[in-house]
């Protein structure tokens, strides 16, 4: 009998250590998933954007005048709106990515404005290249073609959004300095794009 007792008592024991070891691993994963959900909110403001000076005085510069900006509605896009996926495995993979911007900046690739344009073109690219692949998901997230009125466009307008709309083309394909000045070098952004179609 009080082999029994010990072992139903051992069995207890075991079960409530086993127990608080549960509600501690849950409560260190909660943990965990807020601190990482605040620090992504976190980067993804544009005071975060803008904390170094190579994105204050360059991009953020051409940005601040920009429809995405100020326009009459009042409605702004942000850096983090054109420039990180909305979807939680998206956004986690180019945060991973961005860290080469974080190199960048402390090697000083990009730290004065003559280095900034000198880069300006190979920076475009990698953007215009990533929307591309993308099918310019985050120019989506707010502008929808179905939502689009074809009168209020100019014809071109309407003809490339019809085609926009049969998948034919992304936004990319046609607005490609919308918040950022275009490189100068020779290179159009369309002949960049296209070699991703080819």
């Amino acid at each position: 009998m009080s082999t029994i007792r010990e072992w139903l008592s051992k069995r207890k024991f075991w079960a409530t250590l086993f127990g608080i070891e549960s509600l501690l691993l849950i409560f260190l994963g909660v943990l965990l998933f807020a601190g990482g959900k605040a620090a992504v909110d976190h980067t993804n403001t544009l005071e975060f954007c803008t904390s170094c000076h190579e994105m204050k005085d360059n991009n953020y510069e051409e940005y601040k005048d920009t429809i995405h900006a100020k326009n009459r509605t009042g409605v702004t896009a942000i850096c983090s709106d054109c420039h990180v996926p909305h979807g939680f495995v998206d956004t986690m993979i180019r945060k991973v990515k961005a860290a080469n911007d974080v190199f960048q900046h402390f090697t000083g690739k990009i730290d004065t404005k003559e280095k900034f344009e000198a880069h300006r073109l190979e920076l475009a690219k990698s953007v215009w290249l990533r929307m591309k692949e993308s099918d310019s998901r985050e120019c989506r997230n707010c502008h929808d073609v179905k939502a689009m009125d074809p009168e209020k466009q100019g014809k071109t307008a309407q003809k490339q959004h019809r085609k926009l709309a049969g998948g034919d083309k992304t936004c990319i394909d046609c607005h490609y300095g919308i918040a950022h000045k275009e490189p100068q070098g020779g290179v159009e952004p369309r002949d960049v794009v296209e070699k991703v179609e080819n």
